[in-house]
C-alpha cells in the first residue's frame, strides 16, 4: 500500500512536459508546475511565433513570464521521494502486487498489464493469455522502440507544420498590411480626385452666380428707368388733366402716343429650381477611374462604387 501512496504522490510531482520529477520546479499562474528548463524551453518556442501569447502546456491559460515563480513545497516533495526511491525497501515494495501483496512476474497480454499469480487466477483476468515478464520484455522492447521511432517522426512532423504554420502567421500578416496599403493609397487618391471635382464644381458654381447676378443687375437697371419714364408719363397726364383746356389739348397727340406706345420690358428668367447635385458625383467617371486600378485595388473600392450606386437615384430624384 506504501508504494502506491508514493506512486500517486509522485505523478502529482511529475514534470507534465519532460515526465520526470520536477527539478527546480517554477508555478505558473493557473497553479501548475514544470521544471525550469522545461517551461523555459516552451517560452522560447512561444517567442518563435513574435506576439504569440505564453499559455499553460496543461490547461492553455495564457500567463506571463515574468510572474513565473518558485514553487518551494513541491521541490521539498521532491527531495523526499528522491530519498524514499534510494530506500531498497521501498523499491523491493514497488514489485509487489498491491492487492495481494505478491510478487509481479506475470503479464497479462489482453490487459497489458503486470499481475501476480493470485491475479491470474481472479476473475477479471480468468482465461486471458499470461506470460512471465521475461518471455515478453524483448517483444515489448521491440514494439515500444518502433513506436518511439513513430512518435519520434510525428514530432518532427509537428515541429515542421507549426514552422509552415507561422511562416503563414507571417506571409498572411504582409499580405494584409500590404493591401492595407493600397487600399489607404487608393483611397487617398479618390479623395484627391473628389477635392479636384468639388474645386472645379464651386468654380463653376461662382462663374454661374456672377453671370446670373450680372444679368439681374442689368435688368434691375433697365426696370429703374422704365418705371421713372411711367411715373413721369403718370405726372404729365395727371398735370393735364388738373390744368385749362388749352393747357389739356397743347400737344396732346405726343401724350397720348407716348402713353399707347409704352411698352414695359420683361424681366429676363432663369433656370428655376436646382442644378443636378453634383456632375463630380456620376458613376462613369469613378468607373473610368476604377477600371484603371489593379484587382486588390478594385476588390476595396467595389464597395465604394455599390454604396454610390444606390445613392446617385436618390440624389437625382431630389436635385430634379
Amino acid at each position: 500500500m506504501a508504494s502506491g501512496i508514493v506512486m500517486n504522490l509522485q505523478e502529482e510531482v511529475t514534470c507534465p512536459i519532460c515526465l520526470e520529477l520536477l527539478t527546480e520546479p517554477l508555478s505558473l499562474d493557473c497553479g501548475h508546475s514544470f521544471c525550469q528548463a522545461c517551461i523555459t524551453a516552451n517560452n522560447m518556442v512561444s517567442m518563435s511565433g513574435q506576439n504569440e501569447e505564453r499559455r499553460c502546456p496543461v490547461c492553455r491559460i495564457s500567463y506571463e513570464p515574468g510572474n513565473l515563480r518558485p514553487n518551494r513545497h513541491v521541490a521539498n516533495i521532491v527531495q523526499r521521494l528522491r530519498e524514499i526511491k534510494l530506500s531498497p525497501e521501498v523499491e523491493q515494495e514497488k514489485n509487489l502486487c498491491l492487492r495481494h501483496g505478491e510478487k509481479l512476474l506475470l503479464f497479462c497480454e489482453e490487459d497489458r498489464e503486470v499481475i501476480c499469480w493470485l491475479c491470474e487466477r481472479a476473475q477479471e483476468h480468468r482465461g486471458h493469455h499470461t506470460f512471465l515478464m521475461e518471455e515478453v520484455a524483448q517483444d515489448y522492447q521491440k514494439k515500444l522502440q518502433e513506436a518511439l521511432e513513430k512518435l519520434r517522426e510525428k514530432q518532427l512532423e509537428a515541429e515542421e507544420l507549426e514552422v509552415k504554420v507561422r511562416a503563414q502567421i507571417a506571409a498572411w500578416k504582409d499580405q494584409i498590411q500590404h493591401e492595407r496599403q493600397n487600399v489607404k493609397a487608393v483611397f487617398q487618391k479618390l479623395r484627391k480626385n473628389l477635392k479636384y471635382e468639388e474645386v472645379k464644381e464651386m468654380q463653376k458654381l461662382k462663374s454661374k452666380e456672377e453671370v446670373g447676378l450680372r444679368n439681374l443687375a442689368d435688368s434691375e437697371r433697365v426696370l429703374i428707368q422704365q418705371s421713372q419714364l411711367v411715373r413721369n408719363l403718370i405726372s404729365d397726364v395727371d398735370r393735364r388733366l388738373k390744368g385749362s383746356t388749352m393747357e389739356m389739348l397743347q400737344d396732346v397727340n405726343d401724350i397720348m402716343k407716348r402713353s399707347e406706345t409704352l411698352t414695359l420690358k420683361k424681366l429676363r428668367t432663369l433656370p428655376k429650381g436646382q442644378r443636378r447635385m453634383c456632375s463630380a458625383l456620376d458613376l462613369t467617371d469613378i468607373q473610368r477611374v476604377y477600371n484603371g486600378l489593379t484587382d486588390v485595388q478594385r476588390y476595396w473600392v467595389h464597395v465604394f462604387l455599390n454604396l454610390l450606386a444606390r445613392t446617385l437615384p436618390f440624389l437625382r430624384t431630389r436635385s430634379n
